[in-house]
């Protein structure tokens, strides 16, 4: 019981510390006049993926690849087979064909190659380096998109920053220009940063102490464990967005939050894991859930393509698949 709580209050500490980190680091740059879109791809984009690399981190750091890795590639399966599964079912997701082939296809490229990488190659800093720049040749490429986004349709990455900017009302569109009068009223948003990142490092400690010893008691591998407890736990903050906008019945915010979550998830976390500690992707992850997690994203753009929306059929299908998915791995 004493595991349950640790990792129930981890999780609680990262979504709290998640939000303080957000919040405390946009403040900061509109205080700098940094602009609206640079902050929604970059900041908001880490800021809300960092508990997943909190978690990764401290994992793959003490010896628990499976926690490490399965955290990311569990968290990916989950955001389309669960999380978009019920977006459809709330309300059927309306998807603009340039957005799928894009952004779609982007999230295919990277589950696919980190699961050849993940086969074929060592997990070593060589790789996360590969992921990380990946991912910022990527966000270059959406801050140009941005700029055509009448024609185009926004980016993921645009898209991930507006679900949560819908769900916590912030105002990414309004630069700030004004000058601040008091030091303490510029260091303050500072301070909630650090505190942020101070309480996601903890809670990360604790989720990862937890969901070992969970491991340990239950005789469960720890793969498993990242995959469903902690892949589950760190995607709350992506379901409680799309749940939102899918309720709003904003199908665009829904799926583009989804996918830009899972390109954060491969590129941003699993590059700094390796980054940090190269090690050993378990068997399991490479042989099945990585497989799972292509043939879900493969599922995705198909959906999409098909009609120009994810209907409510076809969310139902999605989520059946996890329930199955999760109820081949748990031991009974």
């Amino acid at each position: 019981m004493q595991s349950f709580l640790a990792v129930g209050g981890g999780l609680f500490l990262l979504i709290i510390g998640g939000e303080l980190l957000v919040r405390g680091a946009v403040k900061t740059a509109e205080h700098l006049g940094v602009s609206p879109l640079l902050i929604g791809l970059t900041l908001v984009g880490f800021g809300t993926s960092a508990p997943e690399m909190a978690i990764s981190i401290q994992a793959v750091a003490s010896g628990s690849p499976g926690i490490a890795i399965g955290n990311f590639v569990g968290s990916s399966t989950s955001n389309i087979l669960l999380i978009l599964g019920l977006s459809a079912m709330i309300s059927p997701v309306d998807v603009a064909s340039r957005a799928i082939s894009r952004d779609g296809s982007m999230v295919l490229m990277t589950a696919m190659a980190f699961a050849l990488v993940s086969f074929a190659l060592p997990y070593d800093r060589t790789v996360g380096a590969a992921f990380m720049i990946w991912l910022i040749s990527y966000l270059i490429y959406a801050w140009r998109q941005e700029r055509v986004a009448e024609i185009e349709g926004h980016t993921a990455a645009y898209q991930k920053a507006e679900a949560y900017k819908e769900l916590f009302e912030l105002n990414f569109r309004q630069r700030v220009y004004h000058r601040v009068r008091h030091r303490a009223v510029q260091v303050m948003p500072v301070m909630i940063a650090v505190l942020g990142l101070v309480v996601i490092v903890l809670g990360g400690k604790l989720l990862v102490d937890g969901a070992t010893q969970i491991a340990r008691d239950y005789h469960v591998s720890e793969a498993v464990i990242g995959l469903t407890i902690v892949a589950i736990g760190t995607s709350m903050p992506e379901f409680v967005t799309s749940m939102v906008a899918a309720f709003r019945g904003h199908g665009a915010v829904a799926i583009g939050n989804i996918l830009g979550s899972n390109i954060y998830n491969i590129l941003a976390v699993g590059g700094a894991t390796a980054l940090v500690q190269p090690t050993i992707v378990p068997d399991r992850i490479i042989w099945i859930d990585n497989m799972v997690m292509v043939a879900a994203s493969i599922a995705l753009v198909l959906f999409a393509k098909s009609g120009s929306r994810i209907s409510r059929p076809e969310g139902a299908l999605l989520l059946t698949g996890y329930i199955v998915y999760i109820a081949s791995m748990w031991p009974r």
